[in-house]
Formats: structure tokens, sequence, C-alpha cells
């Protein structure tokens, strides 16, 4: 299994990661000048408005579960213990974050959000599982 691989599914998260911030920061930078919030803003995240907080909350969404993911990518990476399932599954997971944060941002509906959520806290506990046994099987 080739590095770039690996590694592929680990950069299209952090490209999510940075695309929510970038469209964060132009949408609270719009809310303080228009006078949508004051000062109290920069203590209360809750002071933006709904909108903003949907793209806050799909961005610190993003280290949540998926720190465990790199985590687990670069143990995997290091040890060599990364093989075809890995990568597949690492694709399940970014897939899952993409659609999870699509729904944040969109729609907003639990009903759609928490079935990505599912799938990628099923994948990554696969994979997290499969990882462990590797290792301490030595296989």
């Amino acid at each position: 299994m080739s590095v770039a691989m690996i590694l592929l599914p680990l950069f299209v998260q952090v490209g999510l990661t940075f695309a929510l911030l970038f469209a964060l920061g132009p949408m609270r930078f719009r809310a303080i000048r228009e006078g949508q919030v004051g000062r109290e803003a920069a203590l209360d995240g809750d002071a933006f408005p709904p909108r903003c907080r949907q793209f806050a909350n799909a961005f610190r969404n993003q280290f949540e579960l998926p720190v465990l993911f790199y985590v687990l990518t670069a143990l995997a990476l290091f040890t060599r213990k990364a093989d075809i399932v890995f990568v597949v599954l690492a694709w399940v997971f970014v897939a899952s974050r993409i659609v999870h944060a699509f729904v944040h941002v969109t729609s907003n509906d639990v009903r759609l959000r928490f079935p990505a959520f599912l799938v990628g806290t099923v994948a990554l506990l696969i994979m997290w599982v499969l990882f462990a046994l590797a290792i301490l099987l030595n296989v």
C-alpha cells in the first residue's frame, strides 16, 4: 500500500476542515461588520447568527472524531499496518464526514446527519479494532 493511498483520505479530511474554516471566517466578519453581534461574540460564540453557528458547529465537529482518525492513520502508517481494508474504511469515514458537514451547514436535519455520523463512527471503530488486533496479534 503506497503512502499516497494511505494519506489521501486524511488530506481530504484536512481539506474539509479548512473549507469549513474558510467559509466560517467571512460569515463571522460579515455578522460583525453588519452589527449583528457585539463584542460579546469574542467570549460567546452563541452570540453569532444561527447560520454562523451552524458553520462553527460543523467546524468544531472536525476536531472530535477526526482526531482519532488522524492518530490512527499516523500509527498505521508508522507501523506499516495500513492495508486495502484500512484505506477503504478511511474513505468511508471521510465520505461520512463530508456528508455530515454538508447536512450540518444546509438543512441541519438530524434524521440525515445522524446516519452519516453513525456510519463514520462505525467505520472508525472497525479501523481501530482491526489495527489493535494487527498490533496485538502481530499480523
